[in-house]
């Protein structure tokens, strides 16, 4: 009889599943508990240990690296450069990750890299091209290196407990928090971080001007920065804008856009542009390819070939030009469309005891003084105590000198070892550090000669004693050693400038509408922000209007490419754009979020849109109390290319309704109280400035706030006569008749 096959019972998943007690249960928890419990750690790790440099210009990844390149003796001139793979290695006993990722730290520092204004890491080999997307650098096996002589300025005094050591990952040896940097590093070298819900752009400054700036700010807190700190100085030079109000905000918030440019020059025997110097923010192959993309709209075609030249020598950009070809002129465009211009966007967000925080260059080198302040201090008191010890040993050998042979005697006498010591000390009236230290004397050095040399260092100890007690005592003094420090990094490792200046001029910045290409367009923006430029033939092949969930579309326009747009905020501030600077699209896409494309600053949204030809015409401004202001469109164009411009209209009260009007028509508005008034816009004078608070064109009733205007279409007018006035202001009739009909778009 066959046997009854047994069913298997069912294995583990894995071998100690059954010792975990509650594996496969469910757990309610809110969703804010568990973010909070699993991801804010994560989340304060990548700021506080990772992405954020801190007051000595370093993430924690550089001041490992740098760190162990210095235990190994890589800052002595003698010493040869050592394999990177070497370094990257040694490197891992404090930066638990993986050799790629810090082999890129240690790229990034080296001189052949060309990222830093000031490199820490001399190199040898290919280590790639900061300008360059497609220059890569060597594996660390073919690759040399050793640190630069500026890295005598970080370390210095580092091992007089200027700073505080840690335990690493694994506690098997001792790692620095901060770097005692003499100078500050922070803003000499650019410094880029992406964290959590933040991140941090430092650009990179002037060594020389970085120190002086520092001097003049410690001897005058009010010290006008622009004056010694002329602005960033880029590694790949360029030529920046120099804005004094932009840099004066970034020089105070922290926050700001630098813009640079392209340096290049004309061989006019070859008719070819060279460009020599690129922002940057961009690279030689992203300057190409957008140029090659350009020719092949036809947006440009004065260019017959462009070719990267760039060799051992430095960077280079070859444009041969056709004939006839101004030089100068095309140059002018291709900053306009092209990387060749670029922004450098600031965001100076330091760690300061662990706390990350946006500061403006003057609160940076405040917070840095404060530091290098505590360094000073604590290596005097380090230095200070080592003096002490050495002359209270010192001090010792005074007391053996007048009698060395009752030194000799006792120690003779003494028949056991551990009794030395006690009994210098009662011979001797002496301590026990300085009996050890007695006993510990050579045979050789008993001798009068030898212990009178050592005590003619007393005196010098005790005034070396008196002025560093001194210099703990007075701060003044403790910043003349920082000031002295600075005056000496300066000599020694200050370089030219390497960006220069350029200035804003009407021929420069001047759109040459000539180059652009004009067809009719259909523009439409929608309620959150969004905007699509929309050809008449793509619209109609298109289906419905693609939107964001409960958005609508509240402008439409018939327009051309060449039409001037006028985006107006509800902050008051207008940005002008063209409509050639937004792609075609279709009605499928969601279309440009304009706060974004535009810059918005935070919290602002667009208000409405007004397309322009001539500027002629007004627009009509409606506030909540009760007021509008006609203002005419020509007071928004500006001779050069600016494109934000601030006071727009008056901000005094919140801003209901901004309507265009090629002429005087009439308005219908509304207020909350129910109420409806009809009027024509020739009852109001225009205002030259454009943030006129205007005139009042409605009487509110009690709390009663204007609600909404509206343009009144012709065939509306006889239906709405009734709530005409004779006069403005006057005083709105019951409306509630009205019911809630949409805003009329114009």
């Amino acid at each position: 009889m066959p046997r009854k096959k047994e069913t298997p019972q069912k294995q583990p998943a894995f071998r100690h599943e059954a010792y975990i007690e509650g594996s496969g249960s469910v757990v309610d928890e809110k969703i804010a508990d568990t973010l909070k419990k699993n991801y804010m750690p994560y989340a304060m790790s990548v700021i506080i240990s990772r992405a954020l440099p801190e007051i000595d210009g370093f993430k924690p990844s550089h001041r490992k690296l740098l760190y162990m390149m210095y235990k190994r003796g890589l800052l002595n001139p003698e010493k040869e450069r050592s394999k990177s793979a070497n370094v990257v290695g040694e490197t891992m006993k404090l930066n638990p990750h993986g050799d790629q990722a810090i082999y890129e730290t240690l790229v990034r520092m080296t001189r052949g890299n060309e990222a830093l204004l000031h490199p820490y890491i001399d190199s040898k080999g290919n280590f790639g091209k900061q300008y360059s997307s497609k220059m890569h650098f060597a594996a660390p096996r073919y690759t040399e290196v050793k640190l630069e002589r500026i890295c005598n300025e970080l370390f210095r005094d580092i091992d007089k407990e200027t700073i505080d050591f840690v335990p690493n990952y694994d506690n098997t040896m001792q790692e620095p928090t901060l770097l005692p940097a003499t100078f500050p590093t922070v803003l000499v070298n650019s410094n880029t971080g992406i964290a959590v819900s933040m991140a941090s752009n430092v650009c990179p400054f002037n060594l020389e001007e970085v120190c002086e700036t520092t001097i003049a700010l410690m001897k005058n807190p009010d010290h006008d920065i622009l004056s010694t700190l002329k602005g960033p100085d880029f590694p790949g030079g360029g030529l920046m804008l120099y804005d004094e109000a932009e840099l004066s905000k970034v020089y105070e918030t922290g926050r700001g856009s630098i813009k640079v440019r392209a340096k290049y020059s004309y061989d006019k025997a070859a008719n070819c542009i060279e460009v020599t110097e690129i922002p940057y923010t961009t690279t030689i192959e992203a300057i190409i390819e957008k140029i090659i993309d350009l020719v092949k709209q036809g947006k440009i075609r004065e260019i017959s070939y462009i070719r990267d030249e760039t060799d051992i020598d430095g960077l280079k950009i070859a444009i041969d030009l056709k004939k006839n070809t101004d030089p100068d002129k095309l140059m002018q465009k291709l900053y306009r469309l092209t990387p060749l211009q670029d922004s450098y966007p600031c965001n100076f967000n330091v760690l300061i005891a662990g706390t990350p925080k946006v500061m403006g260059v003057r609160e940076i080198l405040i917070e840095w003084t404060a530091f290098r302040e505590e360094c000073v201090q604590r290596r005097t008191y380090h230095d200070l105590q080592k003096k002490k010890e050495k002359l209270h040993l010192l001090e010792a050998l005074s007391k053996i000198l007048l009698d060395i042979d009752k030194a000799i005697k006792i120690i003779r006498e003494t028949e056991n070892e551990t009794d030395v010591v006690p009994n210098l000390m009662i011979g001797f009236g002496i301590d026990e550090i300085q009996a050890e230290y007695v006993a510990e004397i050579k045979l050789r050095n008993i001798n009068k000669q030898y212990i009178l040399r050592r005590i003619e260092e007393v005196d010098q100890l005790r005034k070396d004693i008196a002025e560093m007690e001194e210099i703990l005592r007075d701060k003044k003094k403790i910043r003349k050693i920082i000031v002295d420090e600075l005056k000496d990094v300066i000599k020694n490792y200050s370089q030219p400038r390497r960006t220069m200046f350029y200035y804003q001029t009407d021929v420069e910045e001047a759109d040459d509408i000539d180059d652009i290409p004009d067809y009719a367009v259909n523009l439409f923006v929608s309620e959150s922000g969004y905007f699509k430029k929309i050809t008449p033939q793509s619209l109609r092949m298109s289906g419905e209007q693609k939107l964001k969930e409960g958005d609508f579309i509240s402008q439409s326009f018939e327009a051309t490419n060449k039409t001037e747009l006028i985006f107006f905020s509800d902050k008051a501030q207008a940005y002008k754009s063209r409509a050639s600077s937004f792609d075609d699209t279709k009605a499928s896409v969601m279309g440009d979020y304009i706060p974004a494309k535009l810059g918005f600053d935070e919290g602002e949204n667009l208000k409405t849109l007004v397309p322009t030809t001539d500027y002629s015409g007004y627009i009509i401004f409606f506030f909540e109390n009760g007021k509008a202001a006609k203002i005419p469109l020509r007071s928004y164009e500006t001779k050069t290319n600016r494109k934000k411009l601030a006071n727009a209209y008056s901000a005094k009260s919140p801003l209901i309704a901004a309507l265009y009007a090629a002429d005087d028509t009439d308005i219908l508005l509304r207020t909350s109280s129910g109420h409806a008034l009809v009027f024509n816009t020739g009852m109001i004078l225009p205002k030259s400035t454009r943030d006129s608070q205007g005139v009042q064109v409605i009487n509110l009733r009690r709390k009663a706030v204007l609600s909404s205007a509206e343009l009144i279409l012709p065939e509306e007018l006889p239906e709405l006569e009734k709530y005409r006035s004779k006069s403005v202001p006057a005083a709105g009739k019951p409306a509630k008749e009205l019911g809630d009909s949409n805003q009329l778009t114009f």
